[in-house]
């Protein structure tokens, strides 16, 4: 590496730990605040290592409000919610995508053109409607209105417009149907978007917040978003706990990230070429 090369590298590099860290401060802060003594929180200069480090804080906030169910909630709701979306998503794009009819390219234009409107400018027709339709109160309620995702039906497209058109003719000639066709053959090839696109719901449903406070009365359906605004209520200028909370809701996030950001990279770089 010459002299030049190696300039520019530790150039890049080091921007990149600056903008690393800068990223991450947040995150750390939040972190060592949870595990900070009462007598520690507010002391300034503050220390960058707690000292001493205690893990009663997570004890209280898990024994206190019970997270136990709605970390299950939220199993429950990101579960299914990532589901549906990534089936129904991939069935609409397909036909977008591999079929040829007339008005497709308006057709494509109108699924896209909510992703111009924010979710919030829809809330009150869809509270009127599931309300219509007695669902309020349900994860039904809270699940319906999110089923289908504009991005997910753009991103899918994209992807199945990178295969080969020799792979569904072949299918075709062996006598195979068009659902066979999408579901066993055209699907599967794309796994690497779906991966990416599942870990984006994933994220986008455990964080979800403003609709389930708006659908749900019960308390005891919350998912763990919605009950950690409680905590600051609970808890009020208690900041170790509130600290310690927001900590137990992103942990599982993380941990999951970090077992698939490989397929996470892979399926959003992988309809960038054409066959």
């Amino acid at each position: 590496m010459d002299k030049r090369k190696k300039t520019n590298y530790v150039s890049v590099m080091t921007l990149m730990i600056f903008f690393a860290i800068i990223t991450t401060f947040p995150y750390y802060w939040t972190l060592k605040t949870s595990l900070e003594v009462s007598s520690n929180v507010y002391k300034f200069p503050p220390d960058i290592i707690p000292n001493p480090a205690t893990f009663k804080n997570y004890t209280v906030v898990w024994n206190q409000l019970g997270l136990v169910r709605y970390y299950l909630n939220s199993i429950l709701l990101t579960s299914v919610g990532v589901v549906v979306n990534v089936f129904l998503a991939a069935m609409a794009a397909y036909p977008l995508a591999r079929f040829n009819f007339y008005g497709k390219k308006i057709v494509f234009f109108l699924i896209l053109l909510p992703l111009m409107l924010p979710f919030q400018g829809g809330l009150i027709v869809n509270y009127l409607t599931l309300r219509n339709m007695h669902l309020l109160n349900t994860y039904t309620g809270v699940i319906l209105p999110l089923a289908v995702s504009a991005f997910g039906i753009f991103l899918f497209r994209q992807a199945y417009l990178g295969i080969p058109k020799d792979f569904e003719d072949a299918a075709r000639i062996d006598g195979a149907g068009e659902f066979y066709i999408w579901l066993r053959i055209m699907t599967p090839l794309i796994s690497p978007t779906i991966s990416a696109f599942a870990i984006l719901q994933a994220i986008t449903w455990w964080d979800i917040f403003l609709w389930p406070l708006i659908v749900l009365s019960d308390s005891q359906k919350y998912p763990l978003a919605v009950a950690l605004m409680y905590l600051n209520s609970t808890f009020q200028t208690n900041f170790k706990y509130t600290a310690a909370g927001m900590i137990l809701a992103t942990l599982p996030l993380i941990i999951a990230f970090l077992f698939m950001q490989r397929f996470f990279i892979k399926g959003l770089t992988a309809g960038g070429v054409k066959y």
